[in-house]
């Protein structure tokens, strides 16, 4: 059977000769699922794995440009770099969760008043990331990553330097608008460079950066301010943000590429200095999407059913992690009498925590895809990537429940720390799952789906925050974390929902019929 042929609309969408939309992008056919393995061996035009039996998805081009033809080492660097970005948002916002302290009495503040600052800046962590996608989608992956840095390093220093609280909360506001960049764009980089079958543990590498940034935040500036001024804390992640914009200028990479044209008719890449300004990307934005096109993809997106449904699950689920995080010095200090430096050691649990997540995720995610794959005649559906949730969901629920606890009943810190450690965990291994799920279910739109993964985790630590305080106050952490855990059991009904009807609801919603990816 002789393929259609195939033009391009001045939009930059890409047509079939008869008009219909070209599901080129969306790298599968709904009603059956990847294509991963080929099991009678006969590959003929298809390119495959070095395991000569692995399809690759998406078919790279014959284009050295291509960036899945891009080295290992290239696109790894690439992938590192992007990762150590993707710190810097959550880092920086939780390193308010313990500096709130000293800033609390230099502005004759309650703790709980300059805990607003950091509300504020989880907000906009969130909010920043549907801007992100918009951008990237219009002007290139790597220009918005460049000058969203440059205005978060503007915005640190002014956190760092700001003398009223006023001050530093709007810096802190905007910061956190802008230091989200690759913590959504992530997603992005890895659609470009990988293979289906790497992506789950390249996801896995970059979740867990921003997974652990909230814990390694506080950690630091724990024992910074045991010496030093508030100050201090931001100093360093100023210096922090400068390194990730310097390796971005160096070493990051334009990623986009359209395999739907041939190499002939790929537009000019520039060279490293105007693809970092922009240049290059600004003058063929007539071949990807019209600004209108990239605004309305996240709205798109989200309306999707599968999309919207495991985004409120990450909602119910990860909320507590935040508002946990954001808080919890303010519980230590009183039932433990910890200071700063005990703090910060506190602090290495939730980073142990995701290490071990992030190792047991490394071949759990695999596990999972490569068994379905092996009794599935080589096939593979998205809803595979919710079964690690199965694993994950005791430990947040026993994690959760033994907390409250614990901080009620003034158990011995150590046995606070393993119970809180046991909660991230399982959070680690979720966040891997939900992420996988969405780009494996509509690969075109990994910005999109990143974004509203991240939106709901930070809109759900932004509204805990403002009440997790006096919630437990009133009725102690016995009752209000135990209510936590039951929210995050309850909410595993939408899972189950997603592994029983989601390939229908995909069916039902079709692919997003995007310009680009």
């Amino acid at each position: 059977m002789v393929d259609q042929e195939k033009e391009v609309s001045p939009t930059g969408s890409v047509r079939l000769e008869d008009g219909t939309p070209d599901e080129g992008l969306h790298e599968f056919k709904e009603t059956v699922g990847y294509e991963v393995n080929l099991e009678d061996g006969t590959a003929g035009s298809i390119k495959l794995a070095k395991d000569g039996q692995t399809r690759l998805i998406p078919q790279p081009s014959d284009d050295p440009a291509d960036p899945l033809n891009w080295s290992q080492r290239r696109k790894n660097l690439i992938l590192g770099i992007v990762a150590l970005t993707a710190i810097l948002a959550d880092y920086g916002s939780a390193t308010g969760a313990v500096t709130l302290i000293p800033q609390a009495k230099v502005w004759n503040m309650t703790e709980d008043e300059v805990n607003h600052s950091q509300v504020g800046n989880v907000f906009m962590v969130g909010a920043g990331g549907i801007f992100v996608v918009a951008f990237s989608a219009y002007f290139g992956r790597l220009p918005v990553m460049f000058y969203f840095l440059v205005v978060s390093l503007a915005t640190a220093i002014w956190c760092a330097a700001a003398k009223t609280f006023n001050s530093f909360m709007a810096a802190r506001i905007l910061n956190g608008f802008f230091s989200t960049v690759a913590q959504v764009g992530g997603l992005i980089f890895i659609q470009d460079m990988f293979f289906f079958h790497e992506r789950a543990r390249k996801i896995n590498i970059w979740a867990s950066c921003f997974v652990v940034s909230p814990y390694l935040g506080p950690l630091l500036a724990a024992f910074q301010i045991s010496t030093k001024p508030w100050s201090t804390p931001f100093w360093v992640y100023t210096a922090e943000t400068a390194l990730c914009l310097l390796l971005t200028i160096f070493f990051v990479e334009e990623t986009y590429y359209d395999r739907r044209r041939s190499q002939a008719e790929q537009p000019d890449r520039g060279t490293r200095l105007t693809s970092l300004l922009g240049i290059p990307q600004y003058r063929s934005r007539h071949l990807r999407n019209t600004f209108w096109q990239a605004c309305m993809r996240p709205i798109r997106a989200i309306m999707k059913p599968v999309v919207f449904i495991s985004s409120f699950y990450y909602f119910l689920t990860f909320a507590w992690v935040v508002g946990i995080n954001t808080t919890l010095s303010m519980f230590l200090a009183p039932l433990y009498g910890f200071g700063p430096k005990q703090i910060g050691f506190f602090y290495f649990t939730p980073v142990v925590a995701v290490i071990l997540g992030e190792a047991v995720g490394h071949w759990l995610h695999d596990f999972f895809a490569k068994q379905y794959i092996k009794t599935h005649h080589g096939r593979f559906e998205p809803e595979v990537r919710l079964r690690a949730i199965i694993i994950a969901l005791p430990f947040m629920i026993v994690g959760l429940v033994l907390l409250g606890q614990s901080l009620e009943n003034g158990w011995h810190y150590m046995v606070t720390a393993v119970f809180w450690g046991l909660y991230v965990f399982g959070t680690m291994i979720t966040t891997v799952a939900i992420s996988s799920y969405n780009l494996d279910s509509y690969p075109e739109a990994s910005g999109e789906v990143s974004a509203w993964v991240n939106n709901s985790r930070t809109l759900g630590g932004f509204v805990v925050s403002y009440f997790q305080v006096k919630w437990a106050t009133a009725q102690g952490t016995k009752a209000s974390f135990g209510i936590q855990a039951a929210v995050c059991a309850a909410a595993f009904l939408l899972i189950m929902i997603l592994m029983w009807k989601g390939k229908a609801l995909r069916l039902w919603s079709g692919p997003l019929y995007f310009a680009t990816t």
